[in-house]
C-alpha cells in the first residue's frame, strides 16, 4: 500500500494556510515573543521560578476523554500530549509520535512513535497506551462528550458503540475493541483504520481529547484519578504537584517529559492556575501582581484599559468560534420551530455585539463562523445561504417578523406562552446578555426568569437538558466546519439543545466522503436546514480578550481559543 510520509520536524501543512483567514497570529502580543532563545529565556529565570495565571474557575474535569470545556482544556494542553501538536505558527508537528504516514485512500494512517516515552510517574509509554485510549473514548461506558467527533470516522466506531439506531437506542452489546485501532506488539507504531477518508485526521489528532491516559492509574482509583496530584498521571511537559479546588492548580515541570515540545525552551519550574470565577477578583490578583495573566477581565473596566498595540496590556484575539443560544428542542414549547425562530429574530445582535459586549464580539448571522475555510479556500461562512446571511441586520423588521411568527405558533403578542427561564454562569458578559435578552424577548410578550447557575454545575446542567434556553458556545478543534456542524447531529455528545432532524442528519453523513466538492456541499446544506430550523440561535462571534504583563513571556494565544504556557517566564 503506497504511503504519505510525514516527518515532525517540519509539517507546515494545510493548517497553517487554512488558517490565514482567521486575522489571528499566533502570537498577538509583545508578551508572546517566541523569538527569545531558550538561552537568554533561562537567564531570566532562575531555580524556583514561576508565573502565576487565571484562565478560568474550577475546571468540570480535566480527564482528557471528559472535558468538552475551554478552562479545562487550557490546562490539558499543559500537562498532556497527544500524537501531534499545534506549534505557535499553526502547524502540526510530532507530539508523541515523530512521523506518520497516510496511505494514498486516505483510510490508513500509521503513527511511529518517539523513543524513550515515559509518563510522569516514569513508567513507560507506547502505542499501546494510545490504543487503550482511543477505545476507552469510544465505549459508551465512559460518556465522552466527543466521542463522534474525534473517534466517530475510525472503522469498526458502530460496533464499538453497541450500534445505536437513529434514537440513539444500542441495539448490540458494545464492543470497543472493534475500533479499528491497533499497536503494534513493540508498542512503536499505531495504525488507525478509518472507515471514510478523513483529511483533516491529523489535526483530529492533535487535539487534547486524544491524549493518552494511563490505563493502570484509571483501573485503581476509578473515576476519582483525574481529581488529586498524587493518582494525576499525565505526559506532557508539566504535571500536577498542588491542587486546591476553588483556589489553584499548581503545576510543576515533568521531570520524565519526551515529546514534541522543545524542552530547552520549557524553562519556568511551575505554573499556577488560580481558579477564580469573579471577575473583581481576577482583576485585582492581576492589579496586585500576583498574576501576570488573567482572562476574566470585568467587562465594566473595559473602557479604560488601553489596547496592547496602543501599547497597553489588553489584549483581544479572534477566534474560530460562535457564541450562541442552546434552546430545549425537546421541551414545549421549544419543540416548535416557529418558537425558536421567534426568539432568534427578536435579538438586536448589533446591539449586543457593540453595547452589551463593547465590541469585543461581532454580531453572528450563522452559526459557521469566519475564518472557517471552504473547499475553494474562501471563507465557508461567505458562502452559506447562497452569500446571503440567514439572518438579515434590520432590527425592526426582524421584531416584526418575530411577532408574526409567534403569533402563527399560536401565542399572538405572548398570549398563553408559559414564563421561561433563561440559564446561565455569571461571568464575562454572560449576565448582561442575559438581562438584555430578558428585555428583549418581554417585546414579544414574554416573561423571562435568569437562572444563575455555578459554573461547576453549569456544563453538566446544560448537558443533561435541564433548562430552558441557556447560554452555549463553541470554539472550533480544527478547521472545518463539519466541527462546529457535527455538534447538532442527533446523539451527538455535545448536542445540549437536544436538537434533532433526520435531513440534518443525512446530510452530515453525506458528507464524510473523499470528494471535497461534495463534502462541503453537503456541509451546506446541513447549515441550511440547521438555520432554517433555528436548531440553535447564533448570537455573536467571539473573540478572546485578556489582561498580560509585559513581564510574561514565551505564551501565546491560538485562533481554537487556547494559551500554550509551556515556554512561558518571566523576564527580569
Amino acid at each position: 500500500m503506497k504511503m504519505k510520509k510525514f516527518v515532525a520536524v517540519a509539517m507546515a501543512g494545510c493548517l497553517a494556510a487554512s488558517l490565514a483567514a482567521c486575522g489571528s497570529t499566533a502570537s498577538s502580543s509583545a508578551a508572546t515573543d517566541s523569538a527569545a532563545t531558550a538561552e537568554e529565556a533561562t537567564e531570566t529565570t532562575a531555580t524556583g521560578t514561576g508565573f502565576t495565571v487565571q484562565l478560568g474557575p474550577n475546571p468540570e474535569t480535566l480527564d482528557p476523554a471528559l472535558n468538552s470545556a475551554i478552562d479545562g482544556a487550557n490546562t490539558i494542553i499543559t500537562i498532556f500530549e497527544p500524537l501531534l501538536l499545534v506549534n505557535e505558527n499553526n502547524e502540526v508537528v510530532g507530539g508523541q509520535a515523530e512521523s506518520w504516514e497516510v496511505s494514498e485512500d486516505g483510510l490508513t494512517w500509521t503513527f511511529t512513535m518517539r523513543d524513550g516515552l515515559k509518563w510522569s510517574d516514569g513508567s513507560d509509554l507506547t502505542a499501546k497506551d494510545f490504543e487503550y485510549s482511543f477505545k476507552r473514548l469510544a465505549d459508551p461506558n465512559t460518556a465522552a462528550p466527543y466521542a463522534q467527533t474525534v473517534v466517530g470516522m475510525i472503522e469498526g466506531f458502530a460496533e464499538a458503540t453497541g450500534n445505536p439506531d437513529a434514537d440513539g437506542n444500542q441495539t448490540t452489546e458494545p464492543n470497543p475493541d472493534a475500533l479499528g485501532v491497533e499497536a503494534s506488539e513493540d508498542g512503536k507504531t499505531l495504525t488507525i483504520h478509518l472507515a471514510y477518508p478523513c483529511s483533516y485526521f491529523d489535526k483530529i489528532a492533535a487535539f487534547a481529547t486524544m491524549s493518552p491516559v494511563q490505563q493502570a492509574t484509571i483501573e485503581t482509583n476509578g473515576d476519582s484519578w483525574c481529581t488529586q496530584p498524587d493518582t494525576f498521571i499525565c505526559n506532557g511537559p508539566y504535571m500536577i504537584s498542588e491542587w486546591t479546588p476553588s483556589e489553584r492548580i499548581v503545576l510543576t515541570k515533568n521531570p520524565n517529559y519526551v515529546g514534541g515540545w522543545d524542552t530547552s525552551r520549557i524553562v519556568s519550574d511551575t505554573i499556577t492556575l488560580l481558579l477564580i470565577e469573579d471577575e473583581a477578583a481576577a482583576y485585582a490578583a492581576y492589579n496586585s501582581g500576583e498574576a501576570q495573566l488573567v482572562k476574566s477581565v470585568p467587562s465594566d473596566e473595559i473602557p479604560s484599559l488601553t489596547k496592547a498595540e496602543d501599547g497597553g496590556d489588553f489584549y483581544v484575539d479572534s477566534n474560530l468560534g460562535t457564541y450562541y443560544l442552546s434552546v430545549n428542542c425537546e421541551r414545549e414549547p421549544f419543540t416548535d420551530p416557529l418558537v425558536r425562530k421567534a426568539l432568534s429574530l427578536a435579538i438586536d445582535r448589533e446591539y449586543v455585539s457593540e453595547v452589551v459586549m463593547q465590541g469585543t464580539y461581532s454580531p453572528a448571522h450563522s452559526i459557521s463562523c469566519p475564518g472557517i475555510t471552504d473547499a475553494d479556500g474562501s471563507q465557508f461562512a461567505d458562502n452559506a445561504n447562497g452569500g446571503t446571511p440567514y439572518i438579515g441586520s434590520d432590527y425592526d423588521a426582524n421584531l416584526e417578523e418575530a411577532k408574526s411568527l409567534l403569533a402563527e405558533a399560536g401565542y399572538p403578542n405572548g398570549e398563553g406562552f408559559p414564563a421561561i427561564t433563561y440559564s446561565t454562569n455569571d461571568q464575562g458578559y454572560h449576565m448582561p446578555l442575559a438581562e438584555y435578552l430578558q428585555k428583549a424577548w418581554s417585546e414579544l410578550g414574554i416573561n423571562v426568569t435568569i437562572e444563575t447557575v455555578e459554573w461547576a454545575s453549569f456544563t453538566p446542567q446544560r448537558r443533561a437538558g435541564d433548562y430552558d434556553v441557556c447560554r452555549n458556545g463553541w470554539v472550533m478543534d480544527y478547521d472545518d466546519p463539519s466541527n462546529m456542524l457535527e455538534l447538532f447531529q442527533t446523539g451527538n455528545g455535545n448536542n445540549d439543545g437536544k436538537y434533532s432532524n433526520p435531513e440534518f442528519d443525512a446530510a452530515i453523513e453525506a458528507s464524510k466522503v473523499a470528494d471535497k466538492a461534495t463534502h462541503f456541499e453537503q456541509l451546506h446544506k446541513a447549515e441550511d436546514i440547521l438555520m432554517e430550523d433555528m436548531g440553535c440561535i447564533p448570537v455573536a462571534y467571539y473573540n478572546d480578550f485578556w489582561l498580560q504583563s509585559s513581564s510574561l513571556q514565551g505564551t501565546w494565544h491560538s485562533p481554537y481559543g487556547y494559551w500554550y504556557l509551556q515556554y512561558g517566564y518571566i523576564a527580569e
